[in-house]
């Protein structure tokens, strides 16, 4: 056999294009159908869009819960094996916090100089609480599971002409799911050598569930010209006209958070920052287009390991429970602005009680954001816990995905962040994989755990 012939196998991996440079074709590609569609209102096309994207969301979501759950049972039984694992969990949640308090700063500093409720032209005949609601008590009662899995039943009644529609769905409440999974991890560390046998099955369970998500994750360029071009197809500027300053305010904190505050504390740990976002890309542009931190988790994991050398044994805890807590954009610069934006529309004054309050609920109650829907829960508790009208969340609903985008963009970033960090601080990042000088993935498929 000759050389030529020896090497073709190797040649034609390192030719194919990278899963960041794949996805980007994909958004690329969404970005053009989506203006077909709105521009020649092509309804079968939107339809299409929106029937592509949301199979790929409902396989993502479908596997998160055994991922998950399989990943933190395993995670927390390897501790065993890493020095000063309380230090590291207790350095993992101050992180956490800390770069939380910053970014709620960045949006109340931004919506303070540019007063985007009273710029915005949105008539109040609108508003409409939200079915999707937060309270502290809430908060609380979902730390509690209610079942072995953390599962909801809801039913919705749909009246038709003579008769009456009920459609039933489960879902799954994945704060409950991280609390049974850290519960099981650590029972299983407590009983020791007995339970070698249930800590096997897991790490089984969780390869045959990384395939599965592996899988899943190769269609992403097709979920993400769905996705997008589902978004733009049906958001136009006759949406975000009415509230451009917030939309534009939402972007400009992400933006600051994401392009200014991590940058500025990877360069004060030594680290540069050109490796880090090389490091993390694909699941910052995953993250992007999907609108899921939990749907990311595999790529945050992956990228986190093989590509910014955080071991494998640390980041299998925090990265997962960075995806459920550490929300940046959804639980700190969104609300912050949001609140601010109801405010101003209905007349409320703020004074500086009101903003330390927003700072307070950011740090400490991103987690409810686990509990429920996405960044809503967040900005009903935070209204609530300020005495704003819950009214107001009906005003900015229509235009909240196109913001998502950004939020879980900005969440996940931090999510890959805080690990390294917190790594390089302990003397456990291996910075030869970090900047490059060396590879632990496979060539043609991440360790997603």
């Amino acid at each position: 056999m000759s050389a030529s012939a020896t090497a073709s196998p190797d040649t034609r991996v390192r030719r194919r294009l990278p899963f960041w440079a794949q996805v980007l074709i994909g958004l690329a590609v969404g970005i053009v159908l989506g203006f077909l569609a709105r521009a020649f209102a092509l309804d079968w096309l939107t339809e299409t869009l929106n029937t592509v994207g949301t199979i790929f969301v409902q396989l993502l979501r479908v596997i998160v819960v055994p991922l998950v759950l399989t990943a933190l049972i395993v995670s927390i039984t390897q501790l065993r094996h890493v020095t000063n694992a309380a230090r590291l969990a207790v350095q993992t949640l101050v992180w956490f916090a800390i770069t939380a308090l910053v970014s709620v700063v960045i949006g109340i500093g931004i919506g303070v100089l540019t007063n985007p409720g009273a710029s915005a032209t949105i008539s109040l005949d609108g508003a409409r609480a939200s079915s999707t609601q937060g309270s502290w008590l809430d908060f609380l009662k979902s730390l509690v599971p209610a079942n072995f899995l953390g599962l909801e039943v809801s039913s919705r009644v749909t009246p038709a002409a003579d008769t009456v529609s009920v459609a039933t769905s489960l879902n799954f409440n994945v704060l409950q799911l991280v609390v049974i999974g850290i519960a099981l991890g650590a029972a299983a560390l407590a009983v020791g050598a007995k339970a070698e046998p249930f800590v096997k099955l897991a790490q089984s369970t969780l390869e045959i569930f990384q395939k599965l998500v592996w899988w899943i994750i190769l269609l992403a360029p097709i979920g993400t010209a769905a996705l997008i071009g589902k978004a733009i197809a049906t958001y136009g500027w006759n949406l975000l006209a009415p509230l451009g300053v917030f939309a534009l305010d939402v972007y400009l904190g992400c933006a600051l958070v994401l392009f200014g505050l991590y940058p500025l504390l990877l360069k004060l740990h030594g680290l540069s920052v050109r490796r880090f976002f090389a490091g993390a890309w694909e699941a910052i542009t995953f993250a992007f287009v999907s609108r899921s931190s939990l749907g990311t988790l595999p790529v945050t994991q992956a990228n986190t390991i093989d590509k910014l050398g955080v071991p494998r044994t640390y980041a299998s805890f925090a990265v997962p429970l960075g995806a459920t807590t550490k929300m940046d954009g959804c639980a700190a610069i969104y609300p912050a602005l949001a609140a601010i934006t109801v405010a101003q529309l209905f007349g409320v004054p703020l004074t500086l009680q009101h903003y330390v309050l927003i700072a307070f609920v950011a740090v400490v109650g991103s987690a409810a954001t686990a509990g429920l829907t996405g960044a809503i829960v967040m900005l009903t508790l935070t209204l609530s816990t300020l005495g704003l009208p819950l009214e107001g969340v009906g005003l900015l609903l229509a235009i909240d995905p196109i913001l998502d985008m950004a939020r879980t963009a900005t969440n996940v970033a931090g999510q890959a962040l805080v690990p390294t960090i917190v790594a390089k601080r302990n003397g456990i990042l291996d910075e030869d994989v970090y900047n490059g000088r060396v590879s632990t993935g496979s060539a043609t498929e991440p360790a997603l755990v």
